[in-house]
């Protein structure tokens, strides 16, 4: 039937469209609304036809929620029996149909060319609106050679691109949507498609490749490991999908890919934006810098109104179970706030102002890293001094030559007559080359006590199962530690797993990641049921384990060839680099002077270094009114620069 202003409509039953639409083998596409009923229908056209011996095939071309084969691509397959049977398959590595509607209609060309005879049904995406939508419906519609268009619909809806299915030329027919049908909920979809992605995957097995023989299409960036990690990808050989995959571990620039047997890689990699999620659940990964690197206020700071009319230039990263905030700002103290999230437990890299921090946060630092006792690198130190009386554990304190004599000084300038044994405790760890001698200190008592040497190996000042932190000494007219927080490894559970075997979250998740973190795969956990594993099965099952991301911190020294040497050896790779870019290049002359960097030199470290992310900070507050000065320069000569959006007149 033709369609006219008021069409009529057919019952959404199979019997009744094949008799009077389907008598001869065609070429249909259903469309309509998500959760219309286009799949129940396309299952029931199938079997009413292959119940009178006709051969029936299936498109499905809806990448996130496929009806059969591997969600991110566009299935072709065969009704055998009872269900769909998968016959081919052309890779988008992309749940989104509308994002990627040319390569999806290109693949739907390609693959509808394999079917010569026969009924072909087009199962769509319910993109219904807007230029997406009409392009896709014209595009798919040209592109399977479709003559006959199936448009689910309920009667109180309005009709669906009149104009477009006006000017297709082709027969469309209505069809009256069952009552009953309804989209499932996002994590239903999610859950369904993690589960035709893992059946895909079953058996597979691991393949490392070197990322420099790869031809890349669509690729994340190269050096920026966890951006691959979990990602969908595809290896093509003249445009034809030779095998679907799953990054598993991405560093050294090698990738290890997990196959299915016996597929083999090609010399062809396409990945978009298809990716399995820290819960396990294949999902659409965000944009790459845009969820890790930030200028935003995090919330558990204090407001400042001086930085809020600043533009709030306030940077946040966020990656893994870490977040990393400059408190002050890009103008203010140094202070940088490391937080360990899960784990109630922050780091502290510098001691300037400290009053934005809120006290509680005090309580939970357990690492304080001082590049130098400068006034504004260390003044915060009162802060935490008072915000620690009657807290009970020791706080340590890292730092270069003479630091513990500092700490000592600020704590002797004050009187603790009646304050007793509830003085806050401080264990202090100088390096001195090589060395580094540490002393015990506690306000309200006397004396700073040395309490011990050891030798330092490779720079790590503090080495624990899931991180280190790692410095090198610097030249500012005296010493300086620059720093670099290097997790060990990234743990996320996958709770899909978890609702699948029925098992509680609790503190036995804490104690298998405590296992993997120390590297005893073959100790057991008592899970809530009673039951008892080893640490390598669960984590096989439960965990997704992936290479740690580097922070490193540096600020206040001067542009010599020593310095940028040892900067760039340390940041190599990292991340996050937070450095310090105090004047503009054309200040030149008083950078040299003062000890500290240009922003031509800033940006040249980073690029040397390769880092992925470049925050510069400890700006003069001579460029308080024009800070987009700043980061053009830097911008200038490193791309890698985070900017705040608003950083021009």
């Amino acid at each position: 039937m033709n369609q006219s202003d008021s069409p009529a409509y057919f019952e959404a039953m199979p019997a009744l469209i094949a008799g009077h639409l389907l008598s001869r083998d065609r070429r249909v596409l259903l469309f309509g609304h998500p959760g219309i009923g286009k799949t129940t229908l396309a299952a029931g056209l199938a079997a009413q036809l292959s119940g009178l011996g006709r051969s029936v095939f299936c498109l499905s071309v809806d990448p996130g929620s496929p009806v059969f084969g591997a969600p991110g691509a566009v299935c072709l397959g065969r009704w055998v029996e009872a269900g769909w049977s998968l016959r081919k398959m052309d890779a988008l590595c992309s749940l989104d149909a509308a994002r990627f509607r040319l390569p999806l209609v290109s693949a739907v060309s390609r693959l509808a060319n394999e079917v010569s005879a026969g009924t072909l049904l087009l199962d769509t995406p319910g993109v219904t609106r807007g230029v997406a939508g009409a392009e896709l419906l014209v595009s798919l519609v040209e592109a399977a050679d479709i003559d006959l268009l199936l448009v689910l619909q309920r009667l109180t809806q309005p009709p669906l691109l009149v104009h477009e299915l006006q000017s297709l030329g082709i027969e469309v027919a209505y069809i009256k949507a069952a009552e009953k049908a309804s989209r499932p909920g996002k994590m239903r979809r999610a859950r369904h498609r993690t589960r035709l992605w893992d059946d895909y995957l079953g058996g597979a097995e691991d393949c490392t490749l070197p990322l420099r023989r790869l031809q890349l299409l669509g690729t994340p960036p190269r050096n920026a490991p966890e951006a691959w990690l979990g990602k969908q990808v595809a290896f093509l050989e003249r445009e034809h999908t030779v095998a679907m995959g799953e990054v598993v571990k991405a560093e050294n620039e090698t990738l290890t890919v997990r196959l299915p047997v016996p597929h083999r890689p090609t010399g062809t990699l396409l990945v978009r934006d298809a990716c399995r999620d820290a819960a396990g659940l294949l999902t659409t990964s965000k944009p790459f810098a845009d969820k890790l690197v930030r200028y935003i206020p995090p919330p558990d700071l204090l407001p400042d109104a001086a930085i809020q009319a600043n533009g709030g230039m306030r940077p946040l990263v966020h990656v893994g179970t870490v977040m990393a905030v400059l408190v002050n700002g890009v103008f203010g103290d140094p202070l940088l706030h490391l937080r360990l999230r899960h784990q109630r437990r922050s780091l502290l890299f510098d001691l300037g102002e400290g009053s934005r921090l809120p006290t509680r946060i005090a309580h939970q630092v357990s690492d304080v890293f001082i590049t130098h006792a400068h006034v504004d690198h260390i003044c915060g130190f009162l802060w935490l001094l008072r915000s620690r009386i009657g807290e009970s554990t020791v706080c340590r304190l890292y730092g270069p030559p003479g630091l513990a004599a500092n700490v000592a000084g600020l704590i002797s300038g004050i009187h603790w007559d009646r304050i007793g044994m509830r003085g806050p405790r401080f264990e202090v760890a100088e390096l001195h080359g090589a060395c580094l001698k540490r002393y015990r200190l506690q306000a309200g008592q006397p004396g700073c006590n040395p309490c011990g040497e050891e030798n330092v190996r490779e720079g790590v000042l503090l080495a624990e199962p899931a991180f280190r932190v790692r410095t090198v000494t610097l030249d500012h007219g005296t010493p300086v530690l620059a720093f670099a927080y290097e997790p060990t490894k990234q743990t996320n559970v996958r709770k899909e797993r978890l609702l699948e075997r029925q098992l509680e979250p609790g503190p036995w998740l804490n104690e298998l990641k405590a296992c993997l973190y120390a590297g005893d795969e073959t100790a057991s956990i008592r899970l809530p049921d009673g039951r008892e594993e080893t640490v390598a099965k669960l984590a096989e099952d439960l965990i997704l384990i992936s290479q740690g991301s580097k922070l490193v911190y540096a600020t206040d020294f001067a542009d010599t060839l020593d310095n940028r040497i040892k900067l760039k050896a340390l940041a190599q790779g990292a991340h996050t680099f937070f450095c310090e870019a105090t004047f503009l290049q054309q200040e030149s002359a008083q950078a040299r002077c003062t000890g500290h960097l240009t922003t031509l030199a800033c940006g040249e470290i980073a690029n040397e270094a390769q880092v992925q992310h470049l925050i510069p900070f400890h700006f003069s507050r001579r460029y308080e009114e024009q800070p987009w000065r700043v980061y053009q320069e830097i911008a200038a000569v490193c791309p890698q620069v985070v900017r705040p959006k608003q950083d021009s007149p």
